[in-house]
């Protein structure tokens, strides 16, 4: 599949269901973010056709050019090919033993909304007033947002253990709540605003500047305190079933 020439969102959903078959065959927790990022895309489509963004053909060319920032960089990785440090965090991660499912949606999360979701907004806003794109980036938002809440829920429901340790421990809550709906959304539409007054000469020094930024971020994901690494580790030795069996579940 040539990514350069992905045009619709039937195409770049075709494109994930090519990493998520790909991660069940090898085994790998790259699929976790993939599966969760198609039903996104779905959800997205369905928003556009039921009217429920203000511009339906800018949404389409955003979420296009938004999911194939993700394709590039999940490709250019496995090809050891350069990429943003953000996404290598996150890539890097599905070697690791002790990260639960939700801290490896929450990684690709924090690459792909802290500074692939400004790149596009700006990217599809070209010639034309990005304030405007506003209403329909929050709305964007809140489905990536929804999802996150919905996936912990399904993982609480496959592995009680889970619902149990985040009503006990307030701050894993916490940490998982502040991060999907208060750094992501918020800081995604401050950089977008900020990108966009750049000369595009200096926007991938910009883009650079911020991707070091967004990589920081991960010891909110990975480092939540002690309390919270306990009970995330409780949560990961009581998880059940082979990564391939958990993406499946997923989809």
């Amino acid at each position: 599949m040539n990514l350069n020439q992905l045009q619709t969102i039937d195409e770049v959903i075709a494109a994930l269901d090519l990493i998520i078959a790909e991660s069940i065959e090898n085994n790998d927790p790259a699929g976790y973010f993939a599966a969760l990022y198609r039903k996104v895309t779905i959800k997205v489509k369905e928003g556009i056709a039921s009217g429920y963004f203000n511009d339906g053909l800018r949404m389409e060319q955003l979420d296009v050019f938004f999911v194939s920032r993700y394709l590039d960089a999940y490709y250019a990785f496995h090809k050891n090919q350069p990429v943003t440090e953000s996404w290598r965090k996150a890539f890097e991660l599905t070697d690791q033993y002790w990260p639960i499912v939700l801290q490896h949606l929450l990684m690709g999360m924090n690459a792909h909304i802290n500074l692939d979701l400004g790149i596009a907004a700006v990217e599809v806003s070209k010639g034309k007033n990005l304030a405007d794109l506003e209403t329909d980036f929050n709305r964007i938002n809140e489905i990536l947002s929804s999802l996150v809440h919905e996936v912990q829920g399904y993982l609480s429901a496959v592995w009680p253990v889970l619902k149990f340790i985040l009503k006990w421990s307030g701050k894993v809550d916490d940490y998982l709540v502040d991060f999907s709906m208060k750094l992501a959304r918020n800081g995604a539409w401050k950089f977008a605003n900020q990108l966009s007054t750049v000369p595009e000469s200096e926007r991938e020094n910009e883009v650079a500047r911020r991707d070091q930024k967004v990589a920081g971020k991960d010891d909110v994901i990975l480092k939540p305190g002690l309390l919270a690494t306990i009970a995330l580790r409780i949560i990961r030795i009581t998880e059940r079933g082979s990564v391939t069996e958990k993406i499946r579940k997923m989809q």
